[in-house]
């Protein structure tokens, strides 16, 4: 409307009527043909902005609709450990208190995607990588911490789907807190373990994973042995690699290829790509490339659960920003203090009262 009324200023009263009615006259001619051509224009520009307003949201519902959840809090209730006091400050735009994030990485079976990376068959999974994740105040400084998949614990009783509660279980592996009850059962047995409160729960799977890396341009690591494991389908000689999403998968899975075959030497490795990923994330310059956004936000989002604080794109957005000064100098990796069992060498035990400690030092 703006427009139209735009393209009459300046002519006279007959001008007008004349443009009006149509009628004949030069002065006329030129008035009507400029005034079609920016109405012409201005229903153009209309159309732009809807759709790129159509994009955007639909954008927004792709990535956003990308993103499983689960109500950890409603599940677990009260009888969890207690959140660290912090006071936010009135003029933080964004939160910079500490924060404790579990990530699990699972091998989820189902879909064609993460079997072909690996996952097996359908009908469930393992959490194959787990790391506490502690944020400083501030959050300019991390601690990953992780926690051998081998290791023997004492499960909870976990509430269940159906309403149900899986038993408790003395001296069982990790990882089948995650395998009998889910995300919720994993949380419940890490605070059991640590008695510290896990603010927020994220798990990608093998696919998400692989997509991601490929995203970002592939990673590149430095491995200080050879690698020969026929079970993660990776070789590679010592040395710098750049790897591609499988590749980077495979490497995280490697346990037999290294070391002593435990989940220990494994777990250096998962660190190390931590770190990689870290640096490559830095190295992109994504907000002068939309399309490129988009394809590593698209990648970051596919395979992704997260509890109902982390959900949604907003709130994933807005947690990264609140990251904003944190690098991978700043990052520190380390494994939960463990011994040999005595009752089984091939599973570890937490190491006290080091892990304690450790544990102590997060809350």
């Amino acid at each position: 409307m703006f427009l139209l009324v735009t393209g009459h200023q300046g002519s006279d009263g007959a001008g007008d009527t004349k443009d009006a009615g149509g009628g004949a006259g030069g002065g006329g001619i030129r008035t009507g043909r400029r005034g079609r051509v920016l109405k012409i224009t201005g229903l153009s520009l209309a159309g732009l902005l809807l759709l790129g307003a159509g994009a955007a949201g639909w954008v927004y519902w792709q990535l956003d609709g990308n993103i499983g959840s689960v109500d950890i809090n409603s599940a677990l209730g009260d009888d969890r450990p207690a959140r660290p006091l912090s006071t936010p400050s009135a003029d933080e735009p964004l939160p910079a208190g500490p924060l404790n994030v579990l990530v699990l990485g699972s091998d989820s079976r189902g879909g064609e995607e993460n079997r072909e990376l690996g996952g097996g068959e359908d009908g469930g999974a393992r959490s194959d990588t787990a790391m506490v994740v502690h944020l400083d105040a501030g959050r300019t400084a991390a601690t990953v911490v992780s926690i051998p998949r081998d290791t023997l614990v004492d499960r909870p009783s976990c509430p269940l789907e159906d309403g149900e509660s899986a038993r408790p279980a003395s001296g069982v592996m990790f990882n089948t807190a995650y395998e009998v009850g889910g995300p919720v059962c994993a949380v419940k047995t890490v605070e059991s373990l640590t008695d510290v409160r896990m603010d927020h729960y994220v798990e990608i799977d093998f696919a998400g994973f692989a997509r991601l890396v490929d995203a970002l341009g592939g990673v590149t690591v430095t491995t200080e042995e050879d690698i020969d494991d026929d079970r993660s389908h990776l070789t590679l000689e010592a040395g710098t690699h750049h790897l591609d999403g499988a590749d980077a998968l495979a490497l995280a899975r490697t346990r037999y290829g290294v070391g002593d075959g435990s989940d220990l030497g494994r777990i250096g490795l998962q660190q190390r790509l931590v770190k990689a990923l870290l640096e490559q994330v830095a190295r992109q310059n994504l907000l002068t490339s939309p399309a490129r956004l988009y394809e590593v936000a698209d990648a970051a989002t596919a395979g992704l659960t997260a509890d109902t604080g982390l959900d949604s794109l907003g709130e994933l957005t807005r947690f990264g920003r609140s990251l904003r000064g944190l690098t991978s100098a700043g990052v520190t990796t380390v494994t939960m203090p463990v011994v040999p069992a005595p009752w089984d060498r091939d599973r570890v035990v937490a190491d006290e009262p080091e892990a304690g400690e450790l544990w102590a030092s997060l809350r």
